[in-house]
């Protein structure tokens, strides 16, 4: 458990309350976060250490299909769509996943450097209306019973009811907040960067027992160059003697390198997280919990932790929903996450030209032989099979498929009904039924008809049901068989008690 949270300090209470949730770090993360909170009518300010919306060094290169779902649900996948390049299919331990047949508009991973991904955000939050404080470094916090207060590098501080700390693996909030960072410590390190080279460089990839390292041109007359260093390197930020000495050790020589753009390192360093909250400062994101780059899946992680907490966070802000509704995200994010940085490490294992890691390779590419096998490794990374709890019916906690339905409107997508970020309780069955009752303004009813099939990843065609209660996030809360039995027990969980 997390130590106890610093407690405010009477003699702050001056300053200014600046929102009812302030979010540390414009990132993917954090800016998802401040569009789900704004659509659900929450007053909520981003705080970001950059002074511009720059990027230094590489990030991430993409996201798969869930998280381009998720923005599908808001409206604005076709940004991202217009921009990237679609990839059906991945590999793992060297041999190509398809993903091609998984029951999804989207079944591929969008290949789109990170400073696209998040102008496309910035663009979003703005038309939201979100304010955005550039070049504010946060430094701590303190918190009593109903708000926190904020320190800042600069000496000023800000208060908000909640505080979401979206600033990254070396989160100061989390350190702050003494919530504890389990995990795997690194294996290996390295280094990436884009420098002038003054001899000609090989280009591709080649992997050796230490690890992978690659060349690739660029324009401008720059190369990017990967190399896995032989040994540990520190946390610090790396230097061009750095890169250098890692080249030499790979290739023998180090290629004349020089006038670097931009050196990083990273790991394979794998946490999370003991809390995902500590009273009134929950984490997402990178400051929940870190891994290693292979296989992509860190802006889908933040993604998924911003869409599921926002419209919780949302409903306890504006008192839909008592305080006991935020510890629901942890016990539904943590165990799904925790799930894939297993499968990251496992990736990253297979990215080294070892015999022993030669043979568990052959096993691997024999059993992804087998359809089921292969389609089961495809959900998972691309996000698709993830279920938060369990139900009588197999669509209860899972992510609502979207089907295209008929309505008095005229046609309509399932996740078209879910732009505005609320709950749909969608009626397939005799008008009428089922009714909402003391809920009707917080759940949107929608009677439809879909002829179609019904079909999960990994569990295949289902029973269709007569009505689905769907959260803002996606995931199915309620499926009817005809009744509406456990419907108001639902409602009640997820959307707050009956008032009349």
């Amino acid at each position: 458990m997390p130590q106890t949270p610093p407690v405010v300090d009477p003699d702050r209470r001056e300053v200014e309350r600046m929102a009812d949730v302030i979010v540390v770090g414009a990132g993917p993360t954090g800016m998802v976060l401040a569009g789900e909170l704004s659509l659900a009518g929450v007053d909520v300010q981003l705080v970001e250490r950059r002074p511009t919306s720059a990027l230094v060094g590489m990030r991430a290169r993409g996201f798969h299909a869930r998280t381009l779902e998720l923005f599908d649900q808001r409206g604005i996948a076709e940004r991202f769509l217009d921009l990237g390049q679609v990839v059906p299919a991945t590999s793992f331990a060297d041999r190509s996943v398809g993903l091609g047949d998984l029951p999804t508009r989207h079944p591929y991973t969008l290949a789109l450097v990170q400073s696209r991904i998040e102008a496309v955000l910035a663009e979003w939050v703005a038309e939201l209306g979100v304010p955005v404080h550039r070049g504010r470094e946060v430094v701590g916090f303190a918190q009593d019973a109903d708000e926190v207060v904020v320190d800042l590098a600069d000496g000023s501080a800000m208060r908000a009811a909640y505080l979401v700390a979206a600033d990254g693996g070396r989160s100061a909030i989390r350190k702050a907040a003494g919530i504890a960072f389990p995990g795997w410590e690194a294996t290996r390190t390295t280094l990436i960067a884009e420098v002038e080279a003054a001899e000609e460089t090989p280009v591709g990839v080649r992997v050796d027992a230490t690890g992978i390292h690659g060349m690739t041109p660029l324009d401008g007359g720059l190369t990017q160059v990967l190399v896995t260093e032989q040994e540990l390197g520190p946390e610090t930020d790396p230097g061009l003697a750095d890169l250098r000495r890692a080249l030499v050790a790979v290739y023998g020589t180090d290629f004349g390198v020089r006038s670097p753009r931009w050196v990083s390192r990273f790991s394979d360093a794998t946490r999370q997280a003991a809390s995902y909250r500590a009273g009134r400062v929950l984490l997402a994101g990178d400051a929940a919990h870190v891994h290693g780059p292979t296989g992509g899946q860190g802006i889908g992680l933040g993604v998924e932790d911003a869409v599921n907490l926002g419209w919780k966070l949302a409903q306890v802000v504006r008192g839909v929903s008592p305080d006991v509704l935020l510890d629901t995200y942890q016990a539904e994010r943590h165990p799904a996450t925790e799930r894939v940085l297993r499968y990251t490490m496992a990736m990253g294992v297979t990215q080294r030209a070892d015999a022993r890691v030669g043979a568990l390779a052959d096993l691997l590419a024999d059993l992804l032989s087998v359809d089921a096998a292969r389609v089961r490794l495809a959900a998972l990374h691309l996000g698709l099979d993830v279920r938060y709890g369990t139900g009588d019916h197999p669509l209860v906690g899972r992510r609502m498929p979207d089907l295209d339905l008929v309505t008095d409107a005229g046609p309509r997508r399932v996740f078209a009904l879910l732009h505005d970020a609320r709950p749909v309780l969608l009626d397939l069955g005799e008008p009428g039924q089922p009714a909402l009752g003391p809920w009707h303004d917080r759940v949107r009813l929608v009677q439809a008809r879909h002829d179609g099939r019904w079909e999960l990843p990994v569990v295949g065609v289902v029973a269709p049901p007569s009505a689905v209660l769907v959260r803002p996030d996606g995931h199915v809360a309620w499926a009817g068989d005809g009744t509406d039995a456990g419907l108001e027990d639902a409602l009640t969980r997820w959307f707050g008690p009956a008032v009349p």
